[in-house]
């Protein structure tokens, strides 16, 4: 493996944004002709009261907060599923487990080039540090320019510089996940106090507004379900691939420990 080469996948920066745009766009549409479809209300009119046991026309009377929360759990489920599919791809073939018992018992026999055949077999992150950490084994174990430890530490240097190249990629979007698990919350406290607010204000006058009351009600209640919601899914999700991420370092940091320790067992 080159040293410039590494495990491709994953949104780059530019298609994040658009991703989050495209969100944005949706979250607004679905709320204006989906929950503000006319036959979800009475009268067929979006500014009378939903029609009843009409779910639709009571998610669009939360307001315009809706649209926003709506976005955000689309915007969680997009890039839940774009971290689902790199790191699929990033653990490459087969078991990872498997993999790094069979290039420890390949070093064992000393059977260098078949450790590297299974590291194309294999592909993925893992498969391109150990593919790095074999080859410069064979080329340095050659070397007679240089002593045991310095062989040593450029065998140890090499994987270090792999595994940097491959990280990064296995972490990368993540922030969009838990950003959204924080903001999610916040911004349905915030249509949840608009709500209260307009439930209070139907409440003012001597005799209240009950039309009033129940759409601030409405209003409270749909955004701390919706903000909660995606706070759960975006938090449940980012543990999840953050557990994924933890084993594949480790197993990463396993294959590379054995190929520096075969290497210092052999050249004594």
């Amino acid at each position: 493996m080159s040293k410039n080469q590494k495990t491709a996948g994953g949104f780059s920066s530019l298609m994040a944004s658009i991703a989050i745009v495209i969100s944005l766009v949706m979250g607004v549409l679905i709320y204006k002709f989906i929950f503000g479809d006319p036959g979800n209300f009475v009268d067929n009119d979006p500014a009378a009261e939903p029609l009843e046991g009409n779910l639709m026309g009571v998610i669009y009377k939360g307001g315009f907060i809706v649209p926003i929360l709506v976005a955000i759990n689309i915007i969680i489920i997009i890039f839940s599923i774009e971290r689902f599919i790199t790191l699929a791809k990033a653990k490459g073939k087969g078991s990872v487990v498997n993999f790094v018992a069979k290039v420890k018992g390949l070093l064992e026999a000393k059977e260098i080039s078949s450790a590297i055949e299974e590291c194309d077999a294999q592909r993925g992150s893992l498969a391109n540090v150990v593919r790095a950490g074999l080859e410069k084994y064979n080329h340095i174990a050659a070397d007679t320019s240089m002593d045991k430890e310095q062989k040593v530490e450029s065998l140890k240097k090499e994987l270090e510089e792999a595994t940097s190249l491959e990280l990064p990629m296995l972490s990368k979007n993540l922030v969009v996940l838990s950003t959204c698990a924080s903001v999610a919350t916040l911004i349905g406290l915030i249509g949840t106090v608009l709500g209260m607010i307009r439930s209070f204000a139907a409440m003012s006058h001597g005799s209240p507004d009950t039309a009033a009351l129940a759409t601030g009600i409405s209003e409270a209640l749909i955004n701390t379900f919706l903000g909660i919601a995606g706070s759960t899914i975006a938090i449940i999700m980012y543990n999840f691939f953050s557990t994924k991420i933890d084993s594949m370092t480790y197993s990463i940091d396993e294959a590379g420990f054995t190929i520096v320790q075969d290497f210092t067992a052999t050249h004594k």
